[in-house]
């Protein structure tokens, strides 16, 4: 793997995947909602609709003809610690790509008139994620989590805020968050001889502008949020400590998730689906951030089996708290991990993503069978050390419904070890 690092501070990673015809090319900046301010709540997701817009030389249909034109896919995402712009290409179009790209992100227009067209996107992007409650919990979850820390905030924005968004507004935050030493290069698949020279010539000139702020580590608030609204089905989302990404229990932390609610043969979708019949969807998923970690069970069923299906979830987490795992259950999670690991990685776009936010998050690269052995070495007492820390406190809860009766009748404090 190539690990290179520009005078200017830019760092670019490269990994060769030999037999492939394409390479994928990702720019990855260290910011999300988590480092907006107040005032700025959505701008960095904002910013990222923006950057597509056009350039000086390039409209933003000339933008999108170029990347039809040569079969390949461009877009860009947003989270809450970092955002991303990538392309997907046949090697031989590599350099197309880090030409558009680079423009791209280095001379956006921000035209006031793309601007305000593109607000009204936002807007109806908001309203269809408000207009759909099973995404929308998931918000909550994170505000009942985290309380008023940034982490919780959404990374779509308030539509107050967005409206009010200037050119300036988006140009100032991208002095401040935009910078050579807050940002990687990742490439990944047939990357073709010269590709470091492209990249050096293209962001060599990348220059930082404003120092960094620093990042206060979030606190477990273990709170409750509602949001009334009339739908047919309620959904709950309860929440539980977890790890950051570098701390070393965090393969325990994930394969205890697989057990609990991660896959169809979990104990969760077992009980509550494939016995009782009680839900279509129920799952858990752990969120790992920089400094933090959320374990999130995820349910939507009808209002008057809500008790029910908190009932069973509560049991379920109290059985795992009070006698752990067994060794058959361990054994099959390590299999069922690594398996989610490999098949994972068996794309140009997913090895970019994953050696892109490595260097970003962590500064290091783990190989494949480093990765595996780790997952191998989790025993039951890391498992035991994992259940420790999920039950330290009282868990958050969230729920989009009509009635808020089943879930303030919870005490949240009944799984604290």
């Amino acid at each position: 793997m190539i690990n290179h690092r520009l005078d200017n501070g830019l760092r670019v990673v490269a990994e060769e995947m030999p037999g492939f015809r394409s390479v994928s090319f990702g720019i990855w900046v260290r910011t999300g909602s988590r480092n907006e301010r107040r005032d700025e709540s959505g701008i960095s997701h904002f910013i990222e609709h923006m950057l597509f817009k056009g350039t000086p030389s390039r409209s933003a249909r000339e933008i999108a003809d170029i990347f039809d034109g040569i079969g390949g896919n461009v877009n860009a995402f947003t989270t809450k610690e970092y955002t991303c712009y990538y392309a997907k290409v046949l090697d031989n179009h590599l350099p197309v790509a880090v030409d558009v790209l680079s423009d791209m992100f280095f001379n956006p227009k921000l035209d006031p008139e793309e601007m305000e067209k593109e607000k009204k996107v936002i807007l109806e992007e908001i309203a269809m994620y408000e207009d759909t409650p099973d995404d929308l919990v998931h918000d909550l979850a994170s505000r009942a989590a985290y309380g008023e820390h940034p982490l919780a905030w959404s990374i779509l924005g308030r539509k107050e805020r967005l409206l009010t968004f200037e050119p300036d507004d988006l140009r100032a935050y991208m002095r401040r968050r935009y910078r050579p030493d807050n940002t990687v290069i990742a490439l990944a698949g047939r990357v073709p001889a010269g590709a470091l020279d492209m990249i050096r010539e293209r962001f060599s000139a990348f220059a930082p502008a404003e120092s960094g702020e620093a990042e206060d580590a979030p606190a477990f608030a273990g709170g409750l949020v509602f949001h009334g609204k009339k739908t047919e089905q309620n959904h709950l989302c309860l929440s539980l400590p977890g790890y950051a990404y570098d701390h070393p229990d965090l393969y325990g932390m994930i394969l205890l998730n697989n057990l609990i609610g991660g896959g169809m043969s979990s104990r969760l979708f077992q009980e509550i689906r494939e016995k009782r019949g009680l839900a279509y969807s129920v799952y858990s998923y752990h969120s790992a951030h920089t400094d933090s970690g959320l374990f999130t069970i995820y349910a939507g069923t009808a209002p008057e089996q809500t008790r029910d299906v908190l009932d069973i979830t509560l049991e379920t987490l109290a059985d795992v708290r009070d006698n752990g795992i067994t060794d058959a259950e361990l054994a099959r999670g390590k299999e069922q991990l690594k398996g989610n690991l490999i098949l994972s990685l068996e794309s140009t776009g997913s090895r970019m993503n994953r050696i892109g936010k490595n260097e970003l998050l962590l500064g290091r690269h783990y190989t494949i069978d480093e990765l595996l052995d780790r997952i191998d070495r989790v025993s039951h007492d890391d498992i035991r050390r994992c259940i420790r820390h999920l039950f330290s406190r009282p868990f958050a809860a969230a729920m989009v419904g009509s009635s808020d009766d089943s879930i303030n009748a919870l005490r949240r404090d009944s799984l604290v070890l």
